[in-house]
């Protein structure tokens, strides 16, 4: 449970950062939303630091599966986007990446 809540919690960040900059800069919100999207980016990076697994690009790797299917929750739920099957399909593909990246049984 640590782990899924870490992820979730890297995804709210990275994604909310990276729509508060879009929403600053693309859709003229202005500074304070850009300002907002670089503190969560800044949080984001520390997040990752708390996962139980010591290997930064094995815990990065299987964050870019979550970022992904978050992303597309993300617009579901903020920006009234409607995934195709297709898009919902790569988003299962990549938790299914995320699942064998952080639980395969390893000899250490």
């Amino acid at each position: 449970m640590k782990v899924a809540a870490l992820f979730a919690l890297a995804a709210l960040a990275e994604i909310g950062g990276a729509w508060l900059v879009w929403q600053g800069w693309r859709e003229h919100r202005g500074l304070l939303w850009i300002a907002g999207g670089i503190v969560a980016l800044g949080i984001y990076g520390f997040v990752a630091t708390f996962q139980p697994d010591p290997n930064f690009g094995r815990i990065l790797a299987a964050y870019g599966g979550v970022f992904v299917a978050g992303s597309l929750l993300w617009g579901v739920v903020v920006d009234r986007f409607r995934p195709d099957r297709f898009d919902v399909l790569g988003a299962v593909i990549c938790l299914v990446g995320v699942a064998v990246i952080m639980y395969a049984p390893r000899g250490t």
